[in-house]
């Protein structure tokens, strides 16, 4: 039985921290993980875009959802992400996450390959049949190639394990579409930062966020008042929020993310090539909007 009101409110997508030299940074890491929680962070998501999952190996991808799931400690769920454009290689991720603990999986849409709507579902349908917690569907149209239609988010819904999406196709009408196909159970996640305010009012559970990185309880702040139907007060917090929103998408994420991280001391600004550091123009913009919000004076 999935225990699907565990998955509300604001889940941070955690960048990995690296050294200097490009390797993990386990402590830097497990502080990471700890001062979220501490900041009243409803759940955490490692591995995924954000954390840099395409230039880590297997090891490391297992490594950091290990570290997680023992740093977190069952104080807030962990949805591990364990996407991939090979179904096999979902399969073995998402195998090991619920192996070490973690209370769900988040499967991006196969990138590259472009499958059919019915190769997404035989995707989903094997991973389903592989695991036994619970599968966020993460329909990213943007950056895949290709975006999961209604029709086949409906069919999938109907397997045991699927319980939800994180919907960054920066659609509102998605989320009542599919609240309306798939019941107001079928946890929906706001897959964009800019937008979760109104994702939230046409329906939504929560928001899986790049911006709660730095500001974790402003953001879990926001999410309460939406959860709670105080919309005044969510679109007070959404106005400090929005220039941190747009600036940390100014350059590829999570560059100016891990860069507002080491302003507060959180990580190194240090990312994997194809990424590289963020510029003087957008470092600038970034340290206005955390000064905007005080995370910085």
């Amino acid at each position: 039985m999935i225990e699907k009101a565990r998955f509300r409110g604001c889940f941070t997508a955690l960048v990995t921290p690296f050294a200097e030299s490009g390797a993990l940074d386990e402590e830097r890491f497990r502080n990471l993980v700890e001062w979220q929680i501490a900041q009243g962070i409803h759940g955490l998501v490692p591995v995924g875009t954000t954390g840099e999952s395409p230039t880590l190996s297997h090891k490391e991808h297992h490594q950091i959802v290990q570290w997680c799931v023992d740093q977190a400690r069952g104080r807030v769920p962990i949805i591990a992400g364990a996407g991939s454009n090979s179904t096999s290689e979902a399969i073995d991720l998402a195998r090991h996450a619920e192996r070490v603990g973690a209370d769900a999986v988040l499967i991006v849409t196969p990138y590259y390959n472009r499958p059919t709507q019915d190769g997404l579902f035989q995707h989903y349908k094997a991973i389903n049949d592989a695991i036994g917690i619970p599968i966020i569907i993460y329909n990213i149209p943007g950056r895949c190639a290709v975006d999961m239609s209604l029709e086949t988010m409906t069919r999938l819904s109907e397997l045991k394990n699927i319980a939800g999406v994180k919907d960054a196709t920066n659609d509102m009408g998605r989320v009542s579409q599919q609240r309306a196909a798939m019941g107001r159970n079928f946890i929906q996640f706001s897959g964009e930062n800019i937008t979760a305010l109104g994702f939230m009012a046409h329906g939504g559970h929560g928001w899986i966020s790049v911006t709660s990185n730095v500001a974790p309880r402003l953001c879990a702040d926001f999410q309460n008042a939406c959860l709670a139907g105080d919309y005044r007060t969510a679109l007070e917090l959404q106005d400090g929020l929005a220039p941190l929103h747009t600036s940390l998408f100014i350059e590829s994420n999570p560059a100016p993310v891990k860069h507002a991280l080491s302003l507060i001391g959180k990580c190194l600004p240090t990312v994997r090539l194809p990424l590289v550091p963020v510029g003087g123009d957008t470092k600038a913009e970034i340290v206005a909007a955390m000064a905007h919000v005080s995370l910085i004076s």
